[in-house]
């Protein structure tokens, strides 16, 4: 990360300090916030690198502060939560988070996200050229403005759901594994993955297949995903 400020949002002081101390031992900078308000007051002023975020938090619900995030920001924003109800995860994915975790936690583990994630935001961040524009069917992608229009009209898609596209588009009619696909978005295979990738999919789906006789991404049961050419 360019900007290695990173800001934790937990209504749990203990945890707050956990990972404050943590953080900074790997040369991180470390703000942190004990509400929603704070933490949007914080992510606002100090454009921090990343923000870990607890879904339970005193003032308001974590993924209201995802969605407001996401209004005006495209930063990583991994949920640390004690949730681990799939619906749970599915409400914070579809509001825009990247990547959840759930408590207990292994510190190595939420390091080792934490740097894949700065590492894939640096990369599909890199401005291709201004004519750079995917056409399939009714789909349309502009790479430079990182704009997705079906039947012309604009799709607003997630971080991740925008890098799983783009993926998919850059290796149209060839079939992506699970493990291509997960290790290019999050460097790693683990089984929360893969079905964190399965959630975001589907998501993805309902998204840009809003014709039914257009199939853009055909699943490949127990393998991977391909792009169809319409």
């Amino acid at each position: 990360m360019d900007n290695e400020l990173v800001l934790v949002a937990d209504g749990d002081k203990r945890i707050r300090n956990l990972i404050n101390i943590t953080l900074q031992a790997h040369d991180y900078k470390c703000i942190t916030a004990n509400g929603g308000e704070s933490a949007l007051l914080l992510a606002s002023s100090n454009n921090p690198a990343a923000v870990l975020l607890e879904l339970n938090l005193p003032d308001m619900d974590g993924t209201e502060v995802i969605r407001k995030i996401r209004s005006w920001s495209d930063v990583p924003i991994v949920v640390v939560s004690s949730r681990m109800e799939d619906h749970d995860k599915v409400m914070a994915l579809d509001a825009g988070a990247d990547d959840y975790v759930t408590k207990p936690f292994s510190v190595e583990e939420l390091l080792a996200r934490l740097r894949v994630m700065g590492r894939r935001y640096a990369h599909y961040n890199e401005a291709p050229g201004s004519s750079s524009v995917f056409y399939n069917g009714g789909l349309r992608i502009d790479y430079a403005s990182n704009c997705v229009y079906v039947n012309d009209t604009e799709v607003h898609l997630t971080p991740i759901e925008y890098k799983i596209l783009c993926m998919l588009s850059h290796n149209c009619g060839k079939v992506l594994t699970h493990t291509d696909i997960t290790k290019e978005i999050w460097g790693n295979s683990w089984e929360s993955t893969i079905t964190t990738l399965r959630t975001f999919m589907a998501s993805l789906r309902r998204k840009i297949q809003t014709d039914s006789q257009h199939e853009y991404i055909h699943t490949h049961t127990s393998v991977g995903y391909r792009m169809l050419q319409i």
